[in-house]
């Protein structure tokens, strides 16, 4: 007999988080009516398309945390990412426009003028204070 034992995501190493991490949001996702289809290579910034039931596409970049960095912008890329870190609402899936929540994050916060942006085009977000959460809020998967 087949016995199944749980893990914690956090026992993977980082190729394993990622395959453990699509397989998740590709669940979440079929709740909606989109099938995901996984790309062997990142093509044009996504590691997965998404279609829609209805026809809709969406190139998805999946992460480990809230992320935005420069060579995602003009890409219509989606950022798609499991919240697990400090501020993070239990079990919390997040999907968003890159370019659209960067052009308000940019506007409302610091991070502009940051090293990390200024110098290397990019920013993550280990936790999430009060602000970051309310400004992701729109873009929260409601899980079924």
């Amino acid at each position: 007999m087949l016995q199944l034992t749980p893990i914690s995501c956090e026992t993977l190493n980082a190729r394993q988080k990622e395959s453990y991490n699509y397989a998740k949001i590709s669940a979440i996702l079929a709740d909606y009516g989109y099938t995901a289809m996984r790309l062997s290579d990142d093509w044009q910034g996504a590691d997965f398309i998404a279609q829609h039931r209805e026809g809709e596409f969406l190139k998805i970049q999946l992460k480990s945390r809230l992320w935005f960095d420069r060579k995602y912008h003009g890409k219509s890329i989606y950022i798609a990412f499991r919240c697990d870190g400090e501020g993070c609402p239990e079990q919390a899936w997040y999907l968003y426009p890159h370019d659209e929540l960067l052009d308000t994050v940019l506007t409302e916060t610091n991070i502009g003028n940051t090293e990390s942006w200024r110098q290397h085009g990019g920013y993550s977000f280990p936790g999430l204070t009060a602000q970051m959460r309310q400004l992701l809020e729109p873009y929260r998967i409601r899980i079924a």
